[in-house]
């Protein structure tokens, strides 16, 4: 065993900051995160600095903001930045002697199969939808659709993960049971790595990364009936919610299908099954605490536990992500370190993903040589050392290519400026957020200390227009260091045309999912 620390990173796709009974959901059960937060330190303030998966995922391996890695949404914006060049802390960590390894999702674009620094990964990645590599009957072909044919299971992953398109959100149980779960075979070929690094003298790094409790909703049985739609909390809809929209809300509630207004029993029901896959979750972290200890190991490992960003789930009458609402934006995390990141503690200083990767290239004793890193060791916000006043996040809704981009986007023959016309930025200290949204033209402004759940927009406010602009000028003077500045003019935000959505409630629905070749399948009358 290795004297140096090891470290197991636990990594959740689209959970809620607020889904830990131990830190204060009454409703949902996580008895091993809630082992993790006893044990650690939990930082509740922690954010993502882009609410989308490849975004969120490739800053925090690279440790860079969104405008320097050029992914600003599930695809690359800026293709001038190529960051297969940069970095990332798994080449720090490889380089400094550590065994490195992934289980499951890594969402890396354009190329799923980049190893990123890892010397090995293990995909499963969530189906056809992310271009991933098909066989000949057009089904997603990967390490867990390989493992599952192994077991003579034919499955499309789609379908295994749960069935897309009108059914995004809609809850559903999985159609195979527990053991064949996504879930569970991160969780069983984590297992399996961690009892075969116990026998060798050699660190190691571990990214543990399940695809759930991302849409669509789908527990494996019975874990399906853990949770009752009626015991389920109602969504959270301030007075004026609609006054807390951006034009990227109402987009998401309608290609989502749900512009026509939440069913409030629907979601109790999407919460329910929410919870059951975040509950399955914990029970894989309880199995990985479990092996730690069974093979001595657990002491001698930083374990950290967090996601790439949250979901709306009906707050604000609004689903999906790419919000700087709590709801998105904010994430769980949770470290547990002997003498490190201990005690029980709770830190609510803010922090981003940004923060990993010089917290674990510090565990490891690590370096990346390609580029300088804006985040800080978590230890240092944690023993308070830190002082840092404010982090920061971007978000460029350039993803709408199903929906007709040039009809609900503007186009811009200048890449950059048109990065810039449909960003939304935000800055966020112990006491405010702000954040603007160029494609409406809008600031918002929220006191996180007398208004913490966020239902009153405080910009504009005649009281308060102190701290908006000095909330606002910190944010324009670190997008302007950074070289962002295509949304600048001046000490200003650059005004670009408001966008607007089409009445007709079908326009810019899409289907969220691939769709098989039909001739493949099924007879020929049925498709003429």
């Amino acid at each position: 065993m290795s004297d140096r620390p090891n470290i197991l990173h636990i990594f959740v796709d689209q959970q809620r900051w607020d889904t830990i009974a131990a830190l204060g959901n009454p409703v949902i059960r996580t008895p091993n995160l809630d082992r993790l937060c006893r044990e650690g330190v939990a930082f509740t303030s922690a954010y993502s600095p882009c609410p989308v998966c490849v975004p969120a995922r490739a800053s925090m391996v690279h440790g860079l903001e969104p405008h320097q890695t050029g992914y600003y949404e599930n695809c690359c914006a800026n293709n001038e930045i190529r960051v297969e060049e940069l970095e990332t802390f798994m080449h720090g960590l490889t380089a400094a002697g550590y065994r490195t390894h992934g289980v499951g999702k890594c969402h890396f674009m354009p190329d799923k199969d980049a190893l990123r620094g890892f010397q090995t990964r293990l995909q499963q990645e969530g189906g056809n939808k992310l271009g991933c590599t098909k066989n000949d009957r057009g089904r997603a072909r990967n390490d867990y659709t390989i493992w599952l044919e192994s077991q003579g299971i034919g499955i499309d992953e789609d379908d295994a993960v749960g069935a897309g398109s009108e059914m995004y959100f809609i809850p559903q149980p999985c159609t195979l049971p527990a053991k064949y779960h996504p879930s569970q075979w991160v969780g069983d070929k984590s297992v399996e790595f961690l009892c075969e690094e116990a026998r060798k003298n050699q660190p190691w790094y571990l990214f543990s990364s399940f695809l759930h409790p991302h849409p669509p909703f789908t527990p494996p049985y019975p874990w399906n009936h853990l949770y009752r739609a009626y015991d389920m909390p109602l969504p959270f809809v301030p007075q004026d919610s609609p006054t807390l929209w951006t034009y990227v809300n109402r987009v998401q509630n309608r290609y989502k299908g749900r512009s026509n207004g939440i069913d409030q029993n629907l979601f109790r029901c999407i919460l329910a099954y929410y919870y059951a896959c975040i509950s399955f979750i914990d029970y894989q972290v309880g199995r990985l605490l479990e092996t730690l200890e069974q093979t001595h190991q657990l002491d001698n490992t930083l374990v950290m536990f967090t996601g790439d960003h949250g979901d709306l789930m009906g707050d604000y009458d609004c689903v999906g992500k790419r919000s700087w609402l709590d709801a998105s934006a904010r994430v769980p995390m949770v470290v547990r370190q002997p003498g490190r990141f201990e005690g029980g503690r709770t830190c609510d200083t803010p922090v981003s993903l940004l923060d990993v990767a010089p917290t674990f290239l510090a565990t490891g004793n690590g370096r990346i040589n390609t580029h300088e890193l804006p985040g800080v060791d978590l230890a240092e916000v944690a023993t308070g050392t830190c002082g840092r006043e404010m982090i920061f996040g971007q978000h460029a809704y350039t993803w709408p290519v199903n929906l007709a981009k040039s009809r609900y986007v503007p186009r811009y023959d200048d890449p950059l400026v048109e990065i810039a016309a449909v960003s939304s930025y935000m800055s966020l200290s112990n006491h405010w957020k702000y954040f603007y949204s160029a494609i409406d033209d809008r600031e918002f402004l929220f006191d996180r200390q007398l208004d913490p759940r966020e239902t009153r927009n405080r910009a504009g406010v005649p009281q308060h227009a102190e701290t908006q602009q000095r909330m606002k000028a910190a944010l324009i003077e670190h997008l302007r260091a950074g070289g962002e500045t295509a949304g600048i003019e001046g000490d200003d935000w650059k005004r670009f045309p408001a966008c607007r959505l089409e009445e007709d409630p079908d326009a810019a629905i899409f289907i969220n999912q691939h769709e098989p070749d039909l001739s493949k399948f099924l007879p020929k009358e049925y498709l003429d």
